[in-house]
């Protein structure tokens, strides 16, 4: 989507539930599309198919793309689920988690609040193109239209 919020490309990926395949998928979608005016990767969240955990700094050290990871609540985090679902295997899963960092609050111009990671920008800059990509309440518009064709591609997908 660029900035003016006209969508002129679109990747489809899928990830294995529990796997450790999504960074490697987003990367994939990005190569799959064959742009060099992409400016930034927005993702909603990090941990994606039941804990299959997204690298966001290795998706920017890959691509050379700025990344702006995005959560709607705060939380106390995720490592006594991960602990618990993988247990006794959850060690390598948790030290991934782990390196993703804190969140960070955003107050949107909207009044909303989201909780960001990112990598390749600054803070002023992140919060300046969610405002930007945010045109009511709090999901920014290319997240809202991800999330519209995820829901509807997987509806295609489980009918057949």
């Amino acid at each position: 989507m660029r900035r003016d919020l006209i969508v002129d490309g679109l990747s489809f990926g899928s990830t294995t539930i529990e796997g450790d395949d999504a960074t490697e998928n987003i990367i994939a979608m990005w190569k799959r599309l064959d742009r060099n005016d992409i400016a930034c990767i927005f993702l909603d969240g990090l941990v994606v198919s039941m804990y299959n955990i997204i690298d966001g700094e290795k998706i920017f050290k890959l691509t050379g793309l700025p990344v702006v990871a995005i959560t709607f609540r705060d939380s106390k985090g995720l490592e006594s689920s991960i602990c618990h679902h993988f247990h006794p295997r959850a060690g390598e899963k948790l030290g991934r988690y782990k390196l993703l960092g804190d969140r960070e609050p955003v107050l949107l111009r909207t009044g909303k609040q989201l909780y960001v990671r990112y990598w390749g920008l600054s803070y002023k800059v992140v919060k300046n193109l969610l405002d930007c990509f945010t045109l009511q309440g709090a999901i920014p518009e290319p997240i809202r239209l991800a999330k519209l064709l995820a829901r509807e591609s997987g509806k295609h997908y489980l009918k057949n």
